[in-house]
C-alpha cells in the first residue's frame, strides 16, 4: 500500500514537472518523451480531421465510405506493427519510447497526406477540400 501511494505521488510530481516543459528546450528523457507524445497527439488529431472530411465527401456512396474505413483499420494495424518493431529494436535503451512515438507520428503524417491526396483533391486544378498537410503543420 505504501509503495502504491509513493508511486502515485511520484507520478503527480513527474507530471507537474513535465507540464511546464518548453519542447524546444526539452532536456531529459521524460521531457523529450512528453514532447514527442504531444507531436503524436497533434498528428492524430489532424489525421482524424482529414479522415472525417474524407468520409463526409463520400457520404452518399456507402461503398467508398466502407472502403475508407477498411483501409483506415488496416493502416492502424500496420502502423502498430511497424512501430512495435521499432520499440523492439530499441527495447533495451532509453530511446525506445521516443523512437516509437516518432515512428507513429511519421506514419500518421504520411496517412494524413494520403487521405488528402486520394479523397480531398480533384484531378483538375480545382482547389482541394482541405489544404495539403505538411509535416511541419502536424508537429
Amino acid at each position: 500500500m505504501v509503495k502504491a501511494i509513493i508511486l502515485v505521488i511520484m507520478s503527480i510530481f513527474s507530471f507537474s514537472a513535465v507540464a511546464k516543459v518548453d519542447c524546444d528546450k526539452a532536456l531529459n528523457t521524460l521531457q523529450i518523451n512528453y514532447c514527442a507524445k504531444l507531436k503524436l497527439d497533434n498528428a492524430e488529431a489532424e489525421m482524424q480531421r482529414y479522415l472525417d472530411k474524407s468520409i463526409a465527401q463520400y457520404t452518399a456512396d456507402t461503398y467508398v465510405v466502407e472502403s475508407i474505413n477498411i483501409a483506415q483499420s488496416a493502416w492502424k494495424s500496420y502502423s502498430k506493427s511497424q512501430c512495435d518493431s521499432v520499440f523492439t529494436m530499441f527495447r533495451d535503451g532509453s530511446l525506445r519510447v521516443v523512437m516509437t512515438l516518432s515512428c507513429r507520428t511519421k506514419l500518421t503524417q504520411q496517412r494524413t497526406h494520403e487521405l488528402w491526396s486520394q479523397y480531398l483533391t480533384y484531378m483538375d486544378n480545382s482547389a482541394p477540400i482541405l489544404p495539403e498537410p505538411t509535416a511541419s503543420d502536424l508537429s
